[in-house]
C-alpha cells in the first residue's frame, strides 16, 4: 500500500471523508497526538487499525466526535456528571467512559459494555467528522508499544505502508493522549491523566474524582483495561528507559557511577551542559505542559541518536506532571531507581 501525505486543504479533507465512509484508515492530527481513524460503527474496518498498530484487541479504543447530538447510539446514556463536564471541557482533551450504545461496534469497545467517547478541539479532526458523518475510533497512529506521534513526520515513520492517508496538520499541541474519566459507576474514577486535570475535574463535578491503581502500577494478570494506555507497557523508544528519582546532583552522580558507550540521559532544560553523558532535554523541570509536549518526540530523537539505555530525571505527580510521569513510566516498564 501506498501511503500519501497530504497537507491539509479542501482537496485532502474530502478525500479522508471519502477513505472514511469507504471503511478505510486515515491518520491526522488532534490536539493531543496524532491518530489512526476509522468508522467506530464499522468492525470491518476498526479492525484495521490493530492490524496497522499491531495492537492487541483487548484494548479499547475512543471514539471521536463534533457535536453532542452525535452521541446517540453511541452510548446508551448520557448522565449529568457527563454533560457538567462536557459543558466545561469539551471540546478538548478528555475522554469520558459511558455505558456502550447500539450502534458502536463492539471491535472498538473490545467487547466492553462501556465506550470512551471525546470531542476533539482541533479543527482538522472537527472537519474530517463533519464532512463524513462519521463518528471515527482513533488511537495514537504509533506501532503499538511505541512513542505515540506527535507530527506528520513520526507519523509516517511508523505507518508508511500500513494506511492510505495521512494528513499533514502540524505538529499538536499538547503531545500527550487525552484524559480518560469513567463516569459508569458510583463515583468517577480517572483512568489515565492528560492535560484536564484531576483537580479541574473535581472543581466542576463538586465532588472527589478517584485515582485507578493501574495510573501508577502495573495492571494485575488478568485485569481488565477500561481505557487505552493501561496495559502494562506503553510509549516506549527501542531503548531500556530507567526513571531515576532524586536530586540533579544526585542524577548526575549516578550518571557518572554508569557512563558508558549507549547511555544516554532524559533530563530537564539547562541540565544537559552539567551531565557526564549525552542527553535529550524535555521541557523544565517547573513546568510540566512543556514536558508533556516534548516527552515523546524526545523519546523518538532518543532512538534516532542511537541510545541503548536510558537514564529519565522524574516529573513530580500532580496536576499535568501526573499524565507526563504516567506517560513515561511506562516508557520505563516501571523500572524506578531511588537515587
Amino acid at each position: 500500500m501506498q501511503t500519501k501525505v497530504m497537507q491539509v486543504d479542501e482537496q485532502s479533507l474530502t478525500y479522508a471523508a471519502e477513505l472514511l465512509r469507504s471503511g478505510q484508515l486515515v491518520a491526522l492530527p488532534t490536539e493531543t497526538v496524532y491518530g489512526i481513524a476509522a468508522d467506530a460503527r464499522n468492525g470491518e474496518a476498526v479492525k484495521k487499525i490493530f492490524e496497522a498498530k499491531g495492537r492487541p484487541q483487548d484494548n479499547p479504543l475512543i471514539v471521536h466526535i463534533c457535536g453532542m447530538e452525535m452521541l446517540h447510539g453511541i452510548v446508551s446514556e448520557v448522565p449529568e456528571r457527563a454533560k457538567k463536564l462536557a459543558a466545561a471541557f469539551w471540546p478538548g482533551p478528555l475522554t469520558m467512559v459511558l455505558p456502550k450504545g447500539p450502534e458502536v461496534s463492539e471491535v472498538t469497545c473490545a467487547g466492553l459494555d462501556t465506550v470512551g467517547v471525546r470531542m476533539p478541539s482541533h479543527p482538522v479532526v472537527q472537519a474530517v467528522i463533519r464532512r463524513s458523518g462519521v463518528a471515527f475510533a482513533a488511537p495514537s497512529a504509533n506501532l503499538s508499544g511505541k512513542p505515540s506521534p506527535t507530527s506528520a513526520e513520526d507519523t509516517f515513520a511508523d505507518m508508511n505502508g500500513r494506511l492510505p492517508l495521512i494528513l499533514d496538520g502540524g505538529e499538536c499541541t499538547y503531545g500527550v493522549e487525552s484524559t480518560v474519566v469513567s463516569l459508569t459507576g458510583d463515583q468517577p474514577v480517572l483512568l489515565r491523566p492528560g492535560y484536564v486535570t484531576k483537580e479541574e475535574m473535581e472543581q466542576v463535578l463538586g465532588e472527589p474524582v478517584l485515582v485507578s491503581h493501574a495510573i501508577l502500577e502495573k495492571l494485575a494478570d488478568g485485569e481488565v483495561a477500561r481505557s487505552p494506555g493501561m496495559k502494562y507497557k506503553h510509549y516506549a523508544p527501542k531503548a531500556e528507559v530507567t526513571i531515576l528519582e532524586g536530586s540533579f546532583d544526585a542524577y548526575r552522580e549516578y550518571l557518572a557511577e554508569h557512563a558508558a558507550e549507549g547511555v544516554w540521559g532524559l533530563c530537564f532544560e539547562g541540565e544537559g551542559e552539567h551531565l557526564p553523558v549525552p542527553c535529550i532535554e524535555y521541557g523544565r523541570e517547573t513546568h510540566p505542559e512543556e514536558q508533556a509536549h516534548r516527552l515523546f518526540s524526545a523519546l523518538r530523537e532518543l532512538d534516532r541518536r542511537g541510545a541503548v539505555t536510558v537514564y529519565a530525571r522524574c516529573p513530580r505527580r500532580d496536576g499535568v506532571s501526573m499524565a507526563v510521569y504516567n506517560r513515561l513510566i511506562r516508557a520505563a516498564a516501571f523500572r524506578v531507581v531511588q537515587i
